[in-house]
């Protein structure tokens, strides 16, 4: 059973930038594919990014490009998640995901796996 903790949320302004951290366990890093999630209040869960096994393959959701951005460090188990000009209405709990294998997930449907969240919250 794969393990997935986040860290790195907290609050911030509009315009301001955080970095989320993922660390997976109990799996080899490199044989996954990784992603991001978000689950806004009243919302549902929504697909913000996804990384292939090496790292040189990405996709975003139109809400979030060109100001997100999603790396992997393989050596050290851990992607991550740049945020940039950050929006109120990027407010959510994110949620790191994984799938086991070498494609690029694309669809919030395509993990496997997911991480307990960690909340982002954008201040006006």
């Amino acid at each position: 059973q794969v393990q997935l903790v986040e860290s790195g949320g907290g609050l911030v302004q509009a315009g301001g930038s955080l970095r989320l951290s993922c660390a997976l366990f109990k799996r080899p890093f490199t044989r996954n594919a990784m992603g991001w999630l978000r689950q806004a209040p009243g919302k549902e869960r929504e697909f913000v990014a996804a990384i292939n096994w090496s790292g040189a393959v990405t996709t975003y959701a139109d809400s979030v490009k060109g100001r997100f951005t999603i790396s992997r460090d393989n050596a050290n188990n851990t992607m991550y998640l740049q945020m940039n000009s950050l929006k109120p209405e990027d407010t959510a709990v994110y949620y790191c995901a994984a799938r086991p294998g070498s494609s690029l997930p694309t669809l919030l449907t395509d993990f496997t796996s997911w991480g307990q969240g960690s909340q982002v919250t954008v201040s006006s």
